[in-house]
């Protein structure tokens, strides 16, 4: 049971409408796979992986079996990557749920050998190339060779595609993934022909048509944050909810919240609001975030409290402010948006973590679902 009006809201409707221009914006490539990883990022695993698969999506890339095994119970029936490396429980987990496991070295293909043969099935790989992220992979021929040898050696395991991961697609100089581009090519051309080759991913998709190959990978893209200035239009799909609690008037030199960091110079209002670092919220926030009420910007000021955050409403006219009057966080209220970016930017972080920051005590609330 839900009491507290703090609560994540999901616009299902985005998440279909930024597959579609994704698919469009790489179109002829055959292939598109939505990364649902981490929650989708926040998002909601199986609600986001249906909403993209019925969108133009028709690969789904998780980070562990235990994502792609929960899309399996949800009646998933299409193509699962798993993008991370596992031990031999996860492998058995990946056969099991006929996932599509990233392989790198003999060591992960004995795995899924034995586990394959003890379910009298086949374990699809993909063979991860490490072009320069300097993370799971092969880097050498010598290195790719021992784990093709591998697979031959393993009746079980099918080698069905092969993959890289950009490290600086979105930065501004050019020169380290067209290095990547290269060096995947070259590996590209030791495998055999006919199997499934992509390396790009959000930010190189809209980048690098030449690395396209056969399937892009959708991540931050798809939830609405744009990985490069030339992206075309995405619509964020997360906004972050809360409500205000209690309102009071403080006189000029009163402290707000720990460590008196914040002293009111004037006489003030300021409303509390039910949502602190226990709820995601992070502390890091403090004195630097504003949120959204009756469409206006307002000033978090003092230290973010595990449970609640206060906010200069001053400025607002009387009609704005009451008790249980909707506070925007992360979104639009009005003619006004916080995007996770500027959270990001004041928390000294990226908006990856902010979508994924609200905590299991905060639920999601879906717009538009089919």
């Amino acid at each position: 049971m839900q009491y507290r009006r703090t609560y994540i809201q999901v616009d299902l409707r985005a998440i279909a409408a930024n597959t579609a221009v994704l698919r469009q914006a790489t179109a002829p490539t055959p292939h598109m796979l939505a990364v649902v990883k981490a929650n989708a990022y926040g998002h909601g695993l199986a609600q986001v992986a249906k909403t993209a698969l019925l969108h133009g999506a028709d690969w789904l890339g998780v980070a562990i079996p235990e994502e792609g095994e929960r899309l399996r119970e949800a009646g998933v029936e299409a193509p699962i990557l798993v993008l991370g490396a596992v031990n031999e429980r996860g492998a058995e987990a990946s056969a099991r749920n006929r996932l599509t496991q990233t392989v790198f070295d003999p060591e992960r293909v004995r795995m899924l050998e034995e586990a394959a043969a003890r379910l009298n099935t086949t374990a699809d790989v993909h063979l991860k190339c490490d072009t320069g992220m300097g993370r799971i992979g092969v880097r050498t021929e010598e290195e790719l060779q021992a784990v093709l040898q591998a697979i031959e050696a393993s009746p079980h395991v099918r080698l069905t595609g092969a993959f890289t991961h950009f490290a600086d697609a979105d930065g501004d100089d050019d020169d380290y993934s067209f290095k990547q581009i290269e060096a995947f090519d070259r590996m590209v051309s030791l495998l055999p022909k006919g199997i499934l080759i992509h390396a790009a991913a959000s930010a190189a998709s809209l980048r690098y048509p030449q690395a396209r190959y056969g399937m892009t990978r959708q991540g931050i893209s798809l939830y609405g944050c744009a990985p490069i200035p030339e992206a075309p239009a995405l619509r964020p799909a997360l906004s972050w909810h809360t409500e205000i609690v209690y309102i009071k008037e403080l006189p000029a030199g009163a402290c707000v919240s720990y460590g008196c960091t914040y002293t009111a110079k004037a006489p003030m209002r300021v409303a509390t609001l039910p949502v602190g670092y226990g709820d995601g919220y992070h502390r890091a926030l403090s004195g630097k975030a504003s949120v959204l009420i009756g469409g206006r910007r307002c000033p978090v000021i003092g230290r973010v409290c595990m449970d609640q955050i206060m906010a200069d409403v001053t400025h607002l006219p009387p009609e704005a402010l009451s008790l249980g009057a909707p506070v925007v966080l992360l979104g639009r209220q009005g003619g006004e948006e916080i995007t996770a970016d500027e959270i990001a930017a004041w928390a000294g972080t990226i908006s990856y973590e902010m979508l994924l920051a609200a905590t299991a005590r905060v639920p999601i609330v879906y717009q538009n679902e089919e």
